[in-house]
């Protein structure tokens, strides 16, 4: 996304809006573990802006900040995610709640079991929290579902048989034991083993591979 808006800005032409930002409307920030507040300031607008230069591209076919005033104010963007939230300090987490008091949007904080009560501390922000919900392991069921889906979202439905992915895939299972993180990571880094070999078919032993690269369950 940032290289799409990188080519809008210097005038080149940054082709077509992906349709899942058009549907989705949703930007993700990841906070690094020394954000400063500076820092942060920076990076919420830059985060909800690109979403919506790239709506008002594909409604006007370019982006003029002094007249479409929804850019440059984030006013397009209907959610923002953040990830690794426990990294924020105390300042960093009311420059979030200012953020969300300013704009119409939704914010989604990610963080490790029990921010929740680390943000209970805080009153003024804990008060904008519409719930907290803690994710379990998946069940099997579960898994199967959001690998399966995975599996074709991702381009890994490449020359396999239904032997070999239902193989692989329970080889996905076995290792990350339904932890969706390592699920995610594992998917991503199985993505790159195909790039990097120029393979077609998710095998068990594609799988193993990405596991080592990993360090999963060593």
């Amino acid at each position: 996304m940032g290289q799409w808006q990188h080519q809008l800005i210097t005038g080149c032409d940054p082709g077509p809006v992906p349709d899942r930002v058009l549907r989705a409307r949703t930007a993700l920030w990841t906070p690094t573990v020394t954000a400063s507040p500076r820092q942060v300031d920076q990076a919420l607008p830059r985060a909800c802006q690109q979403i919506s230069y790239a709506i008002d591209y594909h409604r006007h076919g370019h982006v003029d900040p002094l007249v479409h005033t929804a850019s440059r104010s984030s006013g397009l963007t209907e959610l923002l995610i953040i990830d690794e939230a426990d990294r924020l300090k105390t300042t960093g987490l009311e420059q979030v709640r200012d953020y969300y008091d300013r704009h119409t949007l939704g914010v989604i904080l990610i963080g490790m079991p029990g921010i929740d009560k680390r943000l209970g501390r805080y009153p003024q922000l804990y008060s904008r929290v519409g719930f907290a919900h803690e994710y379990r392991q998946l069940t099997p069921e579960e898994l199967t579902a959001v690998l399966t889906r995975r599996w074709h979202t991702d381009g890994l439905a490449g020359d396999d048989d239904e032997f070999t992915r239902t193989v692989a895939i329970a080889t996905i299972a076995r290792i990350t034991g339904g932890n969706f993180r390592l699920v995610d990571r594992l998917l991503t880094q199985i993505q790159r083993i195909l790039e990097i070999n120029q393979l077609t078919t998710v095998t068990p032993e594609v799988v193993e591979a990405a596991r080592d690269a990993l360090l999963i369950g060593h």
